[in-house]
């Protein structure tokens, strides 16, 4: 059987430091984090998707946490077809590209450029692969990003910026796991080593992922998104209350025999909890360690 880690997306989300889940004395970014690897043995690094990560800081995650601990880094937007803003990109390349750029895509960059970003990608999270702290980079997808040539493609490529990384993958796109097309994209996933992320989430709206059972990699791992049918595709309002959703331990028990059938197979299993609202994440994260023992 491989070990089952529990734990959640974004251990700095501001609701979940105002929702006094950690103690009144812990009132640094570096006791915040001691405090949460005392609790949990795996949490997911959130702020890579908006910046690209700065190697001095994931070094300071190294010191701060056990030997045993692990994170999860989300890739950068711009890495997963997403549109980022100028203002996110590291100086020099903002600087290049013109102040009066708004969103860049990945695809607008010169090859050196691309490179670059993918280099100081890799160099950010070094420390914590060295120190072998890295479970795997989750690639999120949006929904825009459909079953293609040109999308295989960009997935093959992922294993030429990220040799030796762990990588995950994440769709946002019901096509990808339509019956007849799941076994073809999991036998993908699986030739290539990469990590198949199930996903429980609300279903019924076009970026409807279902809750596929699977193990692709030596990492098999699971995120919950809540099931907050109101909020899933809602405009205009912030990632906490996208995610507004505390499950109930009757939700989370069918779970308890998915994760262990996947212990079966994978490695290691990651169950993470990204309904980030407040201190609904860390309170289903202890639920669902409690039903698993």
């Amino acid at each position: 059987m491989g070990r089952i880690k529990v734990g959640i997306s974004s251990w700095t989300e501001p609701t979940l430091i105002k929702s006094g889940w950690y103690p009144p004395d812990a009132t640094t970014a570096e006791d915040r984090l001691r405090y949460y690897a005392s609790k949990f043995p795996v949490v997911e690094v959130d702020s890579t998707f908006y910046a690209i990560p700065n190697e001095k800081t994931a070094q300071l995650w190294v010191e701060r946490t056990p030997k045993d601990f692990t994170f999860n880094a989300k890739a950068y937007a711009l890495l997963t077809q997403h549109p980022t803003p100028a203002a996110r990109l590291p100086k020099d390349l903002r600087s290049k590209l013109g102040d009066s750029r708004g969103n860049v895509y990945f695809k607008d960059l010169a090859p050196k450029d691309k490179e670059g970003v993918w280099d100081r990608f890799r160099e950010g999270l070094q420390p914590l692969r060295d120190a072998g702290k890295l479970g795997a980079i989750i690639f999120q997808f949006p929904r825009w990003f459909l079953p293609s040539p040109a999308s295989y493609r960009f997935m093959e490529d992922l294993r030429e910026w990220l040799p030796d990384f762990g990588i995950a993958i994440e769709f946002r796109q019901v096509s990808w796991m339509k019956e007849e097309r799941r076994p073809r994209v999991l036998k993908f996933l699986k030739d290539h080593g990469f990590t198949y992320v199930a996903v429980d989430e609300p279903q019924g709206f076009p970026s409807s992922v279902p809750p596929v059972v699977a193990v692709t990699a030596p990492l098999g791992m699971v995120r919950f998104h809540g099931r907050n049918q109101e909020t899933w595709e809602k405009k205009g309002i912030s990632t906490a209350e996208k995610f507004r959703y505390l499950y109930q331990p009757a939700e989370l028990k069918p779970w308890v025999r998915n994760l262990r059938d996947m212990a079966k197979e994978a490695k290691d299993v990651h169950a993470i909890f990204n309904n980030c609202y407040s201190d609904y994440a860390v309170r289903n994260a202890e639920d669902l360690a409690q039903l698993l023992t």
